[in-house]
């Protein structure tokens, strides 16, 4: 009986989970958060303002000033190219993890997991294809739980928003607000309006602290409470009744997305059964007649045929994943 041979094994294993994590990445759509263009966008935007304005970016001269207390060595990696960019990634996933350290982490992790799998198959291009889907997994975990926190965030800004509304009418100023949500609230509501309170007590001006809080916080729900607060502060008006609409108006939106979502469920559903589909059968028929699948593995015209049927599946995935974000 021939056997099936270990590497295409792992191959299988492979392919099954790139098609997990493209389609998780396309399908899985949070309810909460923006898409990456949109928070291109809004950065895009805040660079426009501090140029308008001659003014630094507060994350670059905090960068500055963080760089002056690492060692040489360490300085000179924290000011890579890339560096700034996961520096902030890590920021806004509520960890404090030195940047640097994340990328090390995950170079030893892939040249470990690498010398692993040319151990044991001696396969040179499994080894460097495993080595670099190990390094990413740091990134791809700082990745999630930064957009578990700006979905934690945008959850909790309507109740937050009502609780400036009542201190608003209890006759506190708008900074006291500030201080008020983040005493009496949790998790990253009270984390990011004390860091905003806070830079407002210690002598910088409204407008730069909350164009902060949009730099810390880059989604569409940040920007118009930035936006509705800027403007309010230059034209005036009861900014008891702009705070209550933006609260009404995020709690609609809120509810919007999640009946966008349950419509769209039967065709995330859909997705998932039709790229599984091939995977299961492949094991199923593997285990239970081993002697029909060696013929189309150990031909190399049936390698040609499986790399094309699994380059046909990732367009399918791709497709998926479009119409989905098209739907959501």
């Amino acid at each position: 009986m021939n056997q099936v041979p270990d590497e295409f094994i792992l191959m299988f294993l492979g392919m099954v989970f790139i098609a997990v994590f493209l389609l998780s990445q396309g399908v899985a759509v949070p309810v909460f958060g923006e898409a990456g263009k949109m928070r291109k966008r809004i950065r895009g935007r805040l660079h426009v303002l501090e140029k308008a304005n001659n003014q630094s970016s507060m994350q670059t001269v905090l960068r500055q000033k963080y760089l002056t207390r690492l060692s040489p060595l360490e300085a000179k990696l924290e000011q890579l190219p890339f560096m700034e960019t996961l520096t902030q990634m890590i920021e806004q996933s509520g960890h404090e993890y030195r940047a640097y350290r994340v990328l090390l982490l995950g170079l030893v992790l892939g040249v470990w997991a690498g010398v692993l799998i040319w151990m044991v198959w001696s396969v040179w291009w499994m080894a460097l294809l495993a080595g670099f889907a190990v390094f990413w997994l740091p990134l791809l975990k700082i990745s999630r739980d930064r957009g578990k926190r700006f979905a934690a965030f945008e959850e909790g800004l309507p109740d937050a928003l009502d609780a400036m509304c009542r201190a608003l009418r209890a006759g506190h100023p708008f900074n006291e607000t500030l201080r008020l949500v983040a005493e009496e609230h949790k998790g990253p509501v009270a984390h990011e309006f004390g860091l905003t309170f806070s830079d407002i007590n210690y002598g910088n001006d409204v407008r730069r602290a909350m164009l902060g809080l949009l730099e810390r916080m880059p989604s569409m729900t940040v920007m118009m409470l930035v936006t509705s607060l800027l403007i309010h502060r230059e034209t005036g008006g009861n900014l008891t009744e702009v705070l209550e609409r933006l609260s009404q108006l995020i709690r609609g939106r809120f509810r919007f997305q999640r009946k966008v979502k349950t419509l769209s469920a039967e065709g995330r559903m859909s997705a998932w059964i039709l790229v599984a589909i091939p995977f299961v059968l492949a094991a199923v028929i593997l285990f239970t007649t081993p002697k029909y699948l060696p013929l189309l593995l150990n031909d190399p015209v049936g390698h040609k045929l499986i790399l094309g049927a699994f380059g046909a599946m990732l367009v399918g995935i791709l497709w998926i994943r479009k119409i989905i974000r098209i739907q959501v």
